[in-house]
This record gives C-alpha cells, sequence and structure tokens, in this order.
C-alpha cells in the first residue's frame, strides 16, 4: 500500500493506495502520527484507490479515531466503494465514522 498525506481547506487528507492490509500497518501508523499531529480540526482517510481491505484496516481505522479524538479531531471516510464500501459497511462504520 501507498499513503501520502496532503491538506485540503485546513483537513488533512490520508491518501491510501492499494491493499490495506496488515502488512500496511507500520507505513498507515506513521501517516497517522503525522496527520494527528499537523490537522487543526479533521483527518479524511481517502479510500478511493485502495482495492482491498480487511479486518486488521479495519482496526488501523479503529486506532486513528481514537488517537484523533484524544486530540478532539474528527475523522472521514470517503470515497470507498466496491468490496471495500461492503466491507465498510458490513462492520457498521458508519455509527463510528463520517462517511463521504
Amino acid at each position: 500500500m501507498q499513503t501520502s498525506i496532503t491538506n485540503r481547506d485546513g483537513k488533512t487528507v490520508i491518501i491510501l493506495q492499494g491493499r490495506f492490509d496488515f502488512n500496511a500497518h507500520r507505513e498507515f501508523r506513521e501517516a497517522v502520527e503525522q496527520a494527528v499531529k499537523d490537522t487543526p480540526a479533521s483527518i479524511i482517510v481517502d479510500l478511493g484507490s485502495v482495492d482491498y481491505l480487511d479486518s486488521s484496516a479495519l482496526g488501523m481505522l479503529l486506532m486513528l479515531r481514537d488517537k484523533a479524538k484524544i486530540t478532539g479531531k474528527e475523522v472521514m471516510l470517503a470515497n470507498a466503494r466496491g468490496s471495500v464500501k461492503q466491507v465498510i459497511d458490513i462492520a457498521n462504520f458508519g455509527k463510528l465514522f463520517s462517511l463521504g
């Protein structure tokens, strides 16, 4: 998986590409640390280029949510589609995250 971070309108966007699974934990954790430190208000995780997501990825998203919540930041999951959207829907992440 590849990650990149950009800032848009005062929000930090973590853009993910490829397979989001346990093998991505180190790279994702580094992106989370940077995003939580750098953003004043909201963090958006752009899943538009993710073609696979598993239960460990769901756990990593929950870790991001918890870290952001401690510092008063909101996390939004954006552009989920196909099987990635199905996994997010089945896991009821719409109750835990803003979806866009």
